[in-house]
């Protein structure tokens, strides 16, 4: 029976749901996922500058598993450079540090404070906010 899979802490989740090519004929290939986890392992490395080391313990996740992620973040990465994919950010095996939410009508991505009275999104004032949360597939 294999290991159970510890949750990787993320601050927050990334402030885009894809990226598309620009200036290429259109592709008929699938996106490239990125998980919430690789998106953080490049942010903290790459971004941030941390160490493996600090990365990983920042993430609640060991050196090794950190360099995994990180490797296989940097290979979808160059996959869809190279392939001329789209990028898209999936929820993967992670915890938010707070509850995140997104506006349904500008995509804005935030946290709510408990001094809120009201909920809505800081950027519109839409009230059609829900949360981001693991969406299970059936399988």
């Amino acid at each position: 029976m294999p290991r159970r899979k510890h949750l990787r802490k993320i601050v927050e989740p990334p402030r885009f749901k894809s990226y598309k090519p620009g200036g290429a004929e259109k592709s008929n290939m699938d996106p490239v996922e990125l998980l919430y986890e690789e998106y953080e392992a490049l942010k903290l490395t790459d971004y941030d500058g941390l160490h493996h080391h600090e990365a990983g313990r920042k993430m609640g996740i060991s050196r090794p598993t950190f360099a995994r992620i990180y490797e296989s973040a940097r290979k979808k990465i160059a996959m869809a450079l190279v392939e001329v994919r789209e990028i898209i950010t999936v929820y993967g095996n992670v915890e938010f540090d707070h509850h995140w939410f997104q506006c349904a009508e500008c995509h804005a991505r935030f946290t709510l404070q408990k001094t809120l009275s009201s909920e809505k999104c800081p950027m519109c004032s839409s009230e059609l906010i829900e949360p981001i949360i693991k969406k299970v597939t059936p399988k």
